[in-house]
């Protein structure tokens, strides 16, 4: 852990904390920092100027980023008959009804997204409380209540980011590995706030985007400037 915090506060001070860095400069200064020995993600923290709390002000979607997440996603769906064989052939790496839904309460929970069709929601209502403090649940706003299963299993499997702003309004997402290399990371990180972007609520006013951080797994944020970032 020493050892850690000392390549933490070495990497910290390369960042000018009240700089507001391009997403260019950020990202190539995230890589000339010393890493740990694994591939570190790196995540974006969005502030939007919205208040969750307000119906009309929630920011929730999804977006496939063009160089995916560079880790294998797991995905399980929820469906029956041909729907089921299309969730399979797509990729899925489980597929079922109630056999699924009981092996999950039996607390099985190795997979990254749920996918159901609109007939088993009723069903897959039995695993709110499992599902739902995960951000695993289902739901049509991000496409994954859906009968074009065989889409939606590719699209999760490929580097689909689903994105829900926090209480504080406040986003967090993944936009790839540090291995990717400036190109793939600029392109992923642009795609998720042009998402974001068009997800701005009518009702929300004055600034929208009002900060901006980058980070890796272990290391400190870097303040960016949210003009740089658009597409």
């Amino acid at each position: 852990m020493a050892m850690s915090g000392k390549r933490y506060l070495k990497n910290q001070e390369k960042v000018e904390a009240l700089k507001k860095y391009s997403i260019d400069d950020a990202i190539e200064l995230l890589e000339s920092m010393e890493r740990p020995k694994f591939d570190e993600t790196v995540d974006l923290a969005v502030n939007l100027g919205v208040d969750p709390k307000h119906a009309d002000q929630m920011v929730r979607g999804a977006v496939v980023l063009p160089q995916g997440l560079g880790k294998d996603v797991r995905v399980i769906v929820f469906a029956k008959g041909e729907k089921e064989k299309e969730a399979l052939d797509a990729g899925a790496d489980a597929c079922g009804a109630d056999d699924l839904i009981e092996k999950i309460q039996g607390g099985w929970l190795e997979f990254d997204s749920v996918i159901a069709t609109p007939d088993m929601m009723g069903t897959v209502s039995k695993l709110g409380k499992v599902l739902g403090p995960r951000g695993l649940m289902p739901n049509p706003k991000v496409g994954t209540v859906t009968f074009e299963v065989g889409k939606a299993v590719k699209e999760a499997k490929s580097g689909k980011v689903e994105f829900r702003a926090e209480k504080e309004g406040i986003v967090h997402a993944s936009v790839g590995k540090i291995s990717f290399g400036k190109e793939k990371l600029l392109e992923n990180a642009k795609a998720l706030m042009d998402a974001l972007i068009k997800a701005k609520p009518e009702a929300s006013k004055g600034t929208y985007l009002r900060g901006i951080t980058l980070s890796t797994t272990m290391g400190p944020g870097i303040k960016v400037e949210p003009s740089s970032v658009k597409l």
